[in-house]
């Protein structure tokens, strides 16, 4: 499956942490993100991500595209309720997967619980809404 992720500055390392716990989940799946965010998690666990443009210029709109497109099996994004800087990607993002029926995760434990439902294969679901989940070609 295609997974985006995206995390606000103060949320960037929780993300590592997150990527670095679910690893051996995450390595089975195609992974893309924000390129400040897709670096930091690269580096630190050795995942393949695919990076996008930094959120400054433009990372979210790319990331917002595909899923307007119904290209994400799942999107995570962690929020930092105390920044005002994003609050309008967030909405755009959230509106845009529930839009497509993408789950959305804007925090660690719904991230979680989505990971591990992955896992699990409750997801399964999304092969049958968007039966091509083979890697975006960018």
């Amino acid at each position: 499956m295609n997974i985006a992720i995206m995390s606000h500055d103060n949320k960037k390392e929780l993300m590592v942490q997150f990527c670095t716990a679910y690893a051996g989940i995450l390595s089975q799946h195609s992974l893309y993100a924000t390129s400040t965010t897709g670096n930091m998690v690269s580096e630190s666990t050795g995942l393949n991500i695919h990076c996008f443009l930094s959120y400054a210029h433009g990372g979210s709109q790319q990331i917002g595209a595909r899923i307007a497109y119904n290209e994400f099996d799942m999107v995570l994004f962690f929020n930092d309720p105390n920044s005002d800087v994003m609050a309008e990607d967030v909405s755009y993002i959230s509106r845009l997967c529930d839009q497509n029926n993408i789950p959305f995760a804007s925090n660690i434990a719904t991230a979680e619980m989505l990971v591990l439902g992955l896992a699990r294969g409750d997801l399964d679901w999304r092969t049958i809404v968007n039966p091509v989940t083979k890697p975006l070609n960018i």
